[in-house]
């Protein structure tokens, strides 16, 4: 398949993904931008108030980078996982896969996708943000490539899952017991030098916790971690998922059977 055949092919389904987010933003967009005005109003205004300084910022200030990020990761991974799972339930998938695309088109195809509505969503957490409170950003560059490291990181670990998925309900077990815990606990709403030695070396096993802090460090300049590791640990989570997503592909796995 020719280069410019398959940039086509890669545009085809990126372009189907981001009109099925799109057309139902009601559905897709809209609630996480009214979930972290919600977060904001109770957690930063009512209960901020009576935390004080966190790093030498207000607590509403503190967590708006963490909110944000949030955003990021639970529509990117939403996307792709509800995407391929009904690419698969409606059998269309192996239209795809018999075709001359190359399956690597396939995958940058659903994790585009979903980096495309996290990203998305990150803008209109961030505008609903402004509205309590101020946002000063540090580094544009790193907040920008943290938001799409995230975004590719958790749209890939989606497909993953979206991939073994045999059943809708399997498309909500991990975000329910493993990245909804794992994004509570990832320093969105505290720094780990709050807590005692014990959780704060075990909170440096959550890899939320390193994309929360660079993100925060774009935006506030102060972070829990070293950014070099930061970044070395998000990459390399990318790179990781992304080859074992191709491999799932190729060999057939959760499609076959």
């Amino acid at each position: 398949m020719k280069p410019s055949h398959q940039l086509v092919a890669l545009h085809t389904i990126l372009a189907k993904e981001i009109r099925r987010f799109a057309r139902i933003w009601m559905q897709t967009i809209l609630p996480s931008a009214i979930t972290v005005a919600l977060y904001f109003l109770i957690m930063g205004k009512f209960i901020g108030s009576r935390i004080g300084n966190v790093d030498g910022y207000t607590y509403i200030e503190f967590i708006a980078p963490g909110l944000i990020m949030m955003g990021i990761i639970s529509n990117s991974y939403a996307n792709s996982v509800s995407s391929f799972y009904s690419s698969k339930f409606q059998r269309h998938i192996e239209e795809m896969l018999v075709s001359p695309m190359p399956n690597y088109i396939i995958v940058l195809g659903f994790v585009l996708g979903g980096m495309a509505r996290g990203l998305i969503v990150g803008v209109a957490v961030t505008l609903t943000a402004l509205f309590f409170t101020r946002l000063e950003i540090q580094s544009v560059t790193l907040v920008v490539v943290t938001s799409i490291l995230t975004a590719a990181l958790f749209s890939t670990a989606g497909l993953i899952n979206g991939i073994f998925a045999k059943s809708f309900d399997d498309t909500s077990i991990v975000p329910t017991f493993v990245l909804t815990p794992l994004t509570y606990l990832g320093g969105i709403f505290f720094s780990i030098s709050m807590l005692p030695d014990f959780w704060y070396k075990a909170s440096q096993l959550n890899p939320i916790l390193y994309m929360v802090n660079s993100f925060r460090m774009g935006i506030l300049g102060v972070s829990d971690v070293d950014l070099t590791v930061a970044m070395s640990v998000i990459i390399g989570l990318l790179a990781a998922l992304f080859m074992t997503s191709l491999y799932l592909l190729n060999k057939g796995i959760g499609i076959r059977n």
